[in-house]
């Protein structure tokens, strides 16, 4: 019954995905027609069009991909408006240069404007009809959590967040008898499997399996290093194979390249932002305009990475390190707009170009702080296995309340699972955080230490 049901909801979903992405290029080619296509210098044939309108909509389809565009009933409706929103800002841009292109000057920009405004308005049709009839179809799960530890609290909140996609009814101790945990997961539509013990994690998976109920399971480091080995055969017998060294050279010569190639194109744009921020930086206090401060990156080595002052000069005469707080006095008035955009980073594009940092990785970490975290968490040196990074796989997917085991997880799964694809997604997902900020940076990492010092009971569960 399940399998049927998830069936019908992938068809529901690429049907809203073929409407939405039908209309947008039908938008599309009523206005080359109506405004461009008699205006170029020598107009297509018909096939020409055509051509032109296949690309426009296989653009929208790529940047929707990326940016989760399509993902109706899995993402919230403000997070789809965003989403699609950016995506068709971006299309319609590259669209505009190809037709100015095309026409041998700049067009007229007036019907892309127009056009924009026609793909919003049916972005939002589309996104409140859709979710309306997706959840009319499909109602949130009923779920039960077997937990092992007091973790699962943690998880029970974020999941209550999304009630229009989970509704956890019931809660069971790992430590009840195997027969009531088992009857308990007959009765609902799926189970979360949250911080039990390897062995018996093991057997109720397997149970699940058996029966085909759905599993939520949260994966331990282990897994994700298992999630990224190779599946190899010695004779008859399958093995897994997991390297263990992070990147091979072919994907670091790729990911060098890529590096270089993103950064030369991406100082264009990003000169002038970076001008007017140092200027703005100058002009509040007379201070130095970049700071300098130690972090590592690959292999645990260390380097000056660069960054806009954000705060007073001196913040840590002392020599004591503290990660800033929200209402951090030693903030400047011209740092937190900074921040709040990210806008304090850009000069990392020169640690990019000198090699000391990568576009996309695990963000970089003071040694005195990862020396504190490895306390608690003696596999945080496992991020090091690649160079530190401008933006990165638990910047765009975590939230601000993440725990620094699960901040670690999703750096290694970015690790484990790396592809010039993954990173080209990371980067339109750090477009979108940067052009609709939540709180900075220094936030999170406050957030992250906070709850570090609450996560005693992951070595337990990793056993």
């Amino acid at each position: 019954m399940n399998s049927k049901r998830d069936l019908y909801k992938r068809i529901v979903t690429f049907g809203a995905a073929v409407i939405l992405l039908g209309v947008i290029t039908g938008i599309f080619a009523f206005f080359w027609y109506r405004y461009y296509s008699e205006a170029i210098v020598l107009p297509y044939y018909r096939r020409g069009n055509w051509v032109l309108i296949g690309i426009y909509g296989l653009l929208t389809a790529l940047f929707f991909k990326a940016y989760g565009g399509f993902k109706v009933g899995y993402l919230k409706k403000t997070d789809m408006l965003y989403s699609q929103s950016l995506s068709m800002i971006c299309v319609n841009t590259v669209a505009y240069l190809l037709i100015s292109l095309i026409g041998r000057h700049f067009m007229n920009v007036f019907p892309i404007l127009m056009m924009t405004l026609a793909d919003f308005a049916f972005i939002a049709v589309w996104t409140f009809v859709s979710g309306k009839i997706f959840f009319l179809l499909y109602p949130p799960r009923k779920l039960v959590i077997l937990y092992g530890s007091r973790q699962a609290a943690a998880l029970v909140l974020k999941m209550s967040r999304r009630i229009d996609k989970y509704m956890i009814c019931e809660s069971v101790s790992a430590d009840e008898k195997t027969e009531k945990i088992k009857e308990l997961m007959q009765k609902y539509e799926g189970v979360i499997i949250c911080d039990l013990p390897a062995e018996q994690r093991n057997d109720f998976l397997k149970y699940c399996f058996e029966n085909s109920i759905r599993a939520y399971i949260t994966p331990k480091i282990s897994d994700i290093i298992i999630r990224g080995a190779d599946d190899i055969r010695l004779f008859d017998t399958p093995l897994l194979l997991s390297r263990n060294y992070g990147l091979d050279f072919e994907q670091r010569l790729i990911k060098r390249l890529f590096d270089i190639v993103f950064c030369i194109i991406a100082l264009v744009p990003a000169l002038p932002l970076m001008l007017a921020s140092a200027i703005a930086v100058k002009l509040h206090d007379g201070g130095p305009v970049l700071y300098r401060q130690k972090r590592l990156t690959i292999d645990g080595k260390e380097f000056d990475v660069f960054k806009f002052r954000s705060m007073i000069v001196d913040a840590e005469k002392d020599g004591v390190a503290r990660l800033a707080s929200e209402e951090d006095e030693r903030i400047t008035p011209v740092g937190k707009v900074l921040r709040k955009f990210r806008l304090d980073e850009l000069p990392q594009i020169f640690n990019i170009l000198k090699g000391e940092m990568s576009v996309v990785g695990p963000r970089p970490e003071r040694p005195e702080l990862t020396e504190e975290y490895k306390k608690e968490m003696p596999e945080f040196e496992f991020r090091l296995k690649v160079k530190a990074g401008l933006t990165g796989y638990a910047q765009v997917t975590g939230v601000y309340d993440t725990s620094p085991y699960d901040k670690l997880k999703m750096d290694l799964m970015y690790i484990e699972n790396y592809s010039v694809r993954m990173d080209l997604q990371i980067i339109l997902m750090t477009l979108k955080t940067m052009l609709f900020p939540g709180k900075t940076n220094a936030e999170e990492e406050e957030g992250v230490l906070a709850a570090l010092m609450t996560d005693t009971d992951k070595k337990e569960n990793d056993k």
